[in-house]
């Protein structure tokens, strides 16, 4: 193409900019600014007359609102707020977010010079401080919300929007540890992905505790619940990627677990399909269902869910199941086709094509689906702004721009790596190792209009193959050049990396990135990445991703409200002409094929090291064949991933045409959670891997608390640390409560005359009620210790409050509906005593044994007698086979009482 090779070096561009003119963002985008990626000020009680405010006007844990305006008053605890629209709101001032950030232009500078911060000299520190601020100007670069809310900001927030951590070790103490690094990850603001595969299948021997194991699809269960509880950085909802591949026993149970209603509410589901499986599925062979042999004496040290390494280590593998691989394919469709999930990643393939494929395999996506990592990877991403390089005089791309902002963007996206804090030494250890970057793009669509071109059309597929193979090139240059002046990945061997089936497309076409390759080597493992950018493109007032515009006028459901939004590069031309349709080049997602939608991921997937969140959007009538047409077409023509979404296939959908609110949530149509929020734009769903929203339907709800940055009184932005640690003697109190599967007695210890640390003892040790319940123990004190954000117990009573199961026990007030409801239960009775200064539990006496028994009081003997007359109280376990709390040792066999399944017969 003869684009001419740019030295990283040479000054920033003489273009013009509009660094002097302070910009007024209006509306949602405004909100999405003040609420999620400006610099906020963790005292909100220093909100005072004239200050900018976001107010809570609706509190409702599942269609809040929120508003911008103006203090116009202030009395003591309580403000009186302006809104936009002229609403008069009181509040108190503890509801009001305040910022320190009024104007994007404050944010760009702090992310400039954070990220300026890191390079070796003073004199390199100004150059790029000034070169990152052109490039962040006027959102030529729009970085991920991670990056946004948190570089020079805060110490203790990561700047990584997701994770992907190792597979669980296949024991209770792995799959706790598992869950308490998913949980530290999320309470700070990542997102994670974890492939389940490890984990042994359903009724499976438990040689330790002499028991059969629950499956990996049950502890799946577990981590989404415990997504529900947290609210990421203050500002957004857990996000949760469950994987399980294709030949483990319970893929059968994953693939259908969320047709049950309740089930694995707060997590993306994916498969992992081999090439194998995928010829299998074409010549209807049949496709054994395997595992390894739990007995062998280095399973528990040896085995990490990769199936393919234990077998070339000479292991034995157990048969389970043989079955038709187009019963298991054709289950997949069906569900997808019903309701968006789970989604297909293509994993064997994706690992032929990875660069990282001789040092470290992808075993798992981020919740979005656009980034596939290796065990301790992370999702590095921000996104270029195409909307921003349209040459209106000579009616085409601005290239030369345009390859300076990929250059600088990726010497940006670098930097983070740098920049940000790390939580986990094996994080560090691995980013350092290969220095991923995801550099994407938003406003393709807009873009497209500028030069009509008609998205999904065959001159569009042309343009989208010139587009993205000009970027990619641009960005291997610049991270080969960076490599020359800073070194390369530590991973990094010449030959090898020039082996996967990426480069080898990439050199096929331009060779100078070969030479400057084997010249320099590359900083980084791989540089592109295709996010879904859902809040961040609303925020911008582009079209999200690499999607179409979703519709020219719709209506948005997200935690900041219900919003009219339109389009306006759509309005500007019917302002234009009057009474005039749209020209065809104008063309929204549901005006696609499912095929157009298929295509235009294929040929940007050509251009894209990582992957991409795209949905192929389809009408109500498609069926099941064309679904299963569809995501062969998407196997076939080289994708990694595939999701669709069939419209009216949810009941609940983030955008919609029509203004009914309760119609619309935070799920849906073919929504995901964009790795900057939770609710992202409903045609930027993952089709990489994830088809929905991993905050989406919130069972137990987004907690509305904030991670707040605090200010040292001088304003010298030094910032506390926000979790409290634990002194050597704590006061409290027991509660003991009957519930559904037991006797339960809650521990609720206090930090400073609040609660701060809860255990929990139900069921016998080794049952699985007891992992949970001890789960649940451990979370809600994290939450608990978490931060400074208001009522954290009567956040944490508001949303386990309630909660219900297979079962209840007791009556009226004295109902007890699930375990997570009795703890809710103590804390309130706890703050109670706390409010009538009647704990007295001293630390040699910890646990006073408050009669507190809602069910009433058990004899003796075991037996508990309450409103519900006299009956035994024997430690019940969940069921294998139905899920319910009815698993009784009966005869000296668990048998459930629910379903009749007998771990004996």
């Amino acid at each position: 193409m003869g684009f001419s090779i740019r030295n990283l070096g040479e000054g920033v561009p003489d273009l013009k900019t509009t660094t002097e003119q302070t910009r007024r963002l209006e509306g949602l985008s405004e909100k999405i600014f003040l609420d999620r990626y400006a610099w906020k000020n963790a005292d909100s009680s220093a909100a005072d007359v004239g200050d900018v405010v976001l107010v809570l006007t609706k509190d409702d844990p599942k269609f809040p609102a929120k508003e911008v305006g103006e203090v116009v008053a202030r009395d003591g605890r309580k403000a009186t707020v302006k809104t936009r629209s002229g609403e008069l709101v009181e509040s108190d001032v503890e509801k009001l977010t305040l910022t320190i950030e009024k104007t994007p232009e404050e944010m760009w500078t702090r992310l400039a010079n954070a990220m300026a911060s890191v390079e070796p000299t003073k004199d390199k520190q100004k150059e790029w401080a000034k070169k990152f601020r052109w490039l962040l100007d006027d959102w030529k670069l729009v970085p991920g919300g991670r990056i946004a809310a948190g570089a020079g900001a805060s110490d203790e927030l990561t700047l990584f929007n997701c994770y992907v951590i190792p597979s669980p070790k296949d024991s209770r103490g792995g799959i706790m540890e598992t869950l308490s690094e998913m949980t530290e990850i999320m309470a700070r603001g990542g997102g994670v992905g974890i492939n389940l595969s490890s984990l042994r299948p359903r009724r499976s021997i438990v040689k330790g505790v002499n028991g059969s194991s629950s499956g990996a699809v049950s502890w799946g269960g577990l981590f989404s619940y415990t997504t529900g509880l947290i609210e990421q950085g203050g500002s957004r909802r857990g996000a949760l990627m469950l994987m399980i591949n294709d030949w483990h026993p319970d893929v059968m149970d994953f693939i259908t677990v969320k047709q049950t209603m309740g089930q694995v509410t707060n997590a993306n589901l994916s498969v992992c399909v081999s090439n194998g499986f995928m010829k299998a599925v074409k010549e209807d062979l049949d496709w054994e269902l395997v595992f390894p042999d739990t007995k062998d004496p280095d399973y528990d040290t040896m085995w990490d869910g990769d199936l393919d390494k234990w077998k070339k280590a000479g292991k034995e593998v157990i048969h389970y199941k043989t079955v038709r691989a187009r019963e298991i394919w054709k289950t997949i469709i069906e569900s997808a086709w019903k309701s968006a999930e789970p989604g297909v990643v293509f994993m064997e393939y994706y690992n032929q094509m990875s660069n990282s494929w001789y040092f470290n395999p992808i075993i798992c996506t981020n919740p979005c689906g656009e980034q596939g990592l290796p065990a301790w990877g992370v999702c590095n991403l921000s996104a270029i702004n195409l909307s921003k390089f349209y040459d209106a005089e000579k009616h085409d791309v601005a290239w030369e721009e345009l390859a300076t902002v990929v250059r600088y963007s990726t010497r940006f996206l670098d930097n983070v790596i740098d920049k940000t804090p790390y939580h986990f030494p094996e994080n560090e250890a691995n980013q350092k190792k290969e220095r991923r970057v995801g550099l994407g793009t938003m406003g393709l669509a807009e873009l497209m209009i500028h030069l009509e071109i008609r998205y999904g059309s065959p001159e569009s597929l042309a343009f989208l193959d010139k587009l993205y193979g000009f970027m990619a090139r641009e960005a291997y240059l610049a991270s080969s050049e960076i490599a020359a002046e800073k070194g390369t990945f530590e991973a990094f061997e010449t030959e090898k990396f020039l082996q996967s089936g990426f480069m080898k497309n990439m050199v096929s076409v331009y060779p100078e990135v070969r030479d400057a390759i084997r010249k320099n080597g590359m900083r980084n493992v791989t540089v592109i990445t295709q996010a879904p950018t859902g809040s961040t493109g609303t925020m911008v007032g582009t079209s999200t991703g690499i999607e179409p515009y979703f519709a020219f006028e719709f209506f948005r459901q997200s935690r900041l409200g219900f919003d009219k939004q339109y389009v306006p590069i759509a309005q500007e031309w019917r302002d234009a002409h009057p009474g005039e349709e749209l020209p065809e080049w104008f063309v929204t997602a549901m005006d696609l094929s499912a095929k157009d939608h298929i295509r235009v991921q294929a040929a940007i997937q050509r251009w894209v090291d990582s992957s991409i969140s795209k949905t192929a959007n389809c009408p109500a009538d498609f069926t099941v064949e064309e679904t299963a047409e569809l995501y062969e077409l998407a196997f076939e023509l080289g994708c990694k991933g595939v999701t669709i979404y069939r419209d009216g296939s949810r009941d609940v959908q983030v955008l919609s045409t029509s203004k009914d609110e309760k119609k619309s949530d935070a799920v849906g149509a073919g929504t995901n959670a964009d790795a900057s929020a939770a609710e992202s734009v409903a045609a930027a769903s993952a089709s990489a891997a994830a088809p929905a929203t991993a905050g989406e339907t919130a069972a137990i709800g987004g907690l509305e608390a904030t991670l707040p940055v605090k200010v040292e009184p001088e304003q010298k932005r030094v910032f506390d640390k926000q979790y409290k640690s634990r002194p050597k003697v704590l006061r409290g109190a027991t509660y003991k409560f009957n519930t559904p599967f037991g006797m339960a007695y809650i521990t609720v210890n206090d930090i400073d005359g609040t609660p701060g640390e809860i255990f929990l003892n139900v069921g016998k040790a080794g049952s699985d009620v007891f992992a949970m319940a001890e789960a649940l123990g451990r979370v809600c004190s994290l939450f608990l210790r978490y931060g400074d954000h208001g009522n954290k117990v009567q956040l944490l009573v508001k949303h386990l409050k309630g909660i219900g199961g297979s079962g209840a026990v007791g009556f009226g007030p004295n109902r007890v509906e699930s375990i997570a409801d009795a703890v809710a239960k103590a804390l309130e009775l706890h703050a109670d005593l706390i409010a009538e200064d009647e704990v007295t539990a001293t630390a040699e006496a910890p646990i006073a044994a408050t009669s507190a028994a809602v069910g009433g009081a058990d004899d003796s003997h075991g037996h508990s007698h309450g409103a519900q007359g006299s009956f035994a109280y024997t430690s019940k376990d969940l069921c294998p086979s139905c899920g319910s709390a009815s698993l009784l040792n009966v005869e000296g066999c668990k048998t459930c009482q629910n379903c009749g399944y007998s771990k004996c017969s």
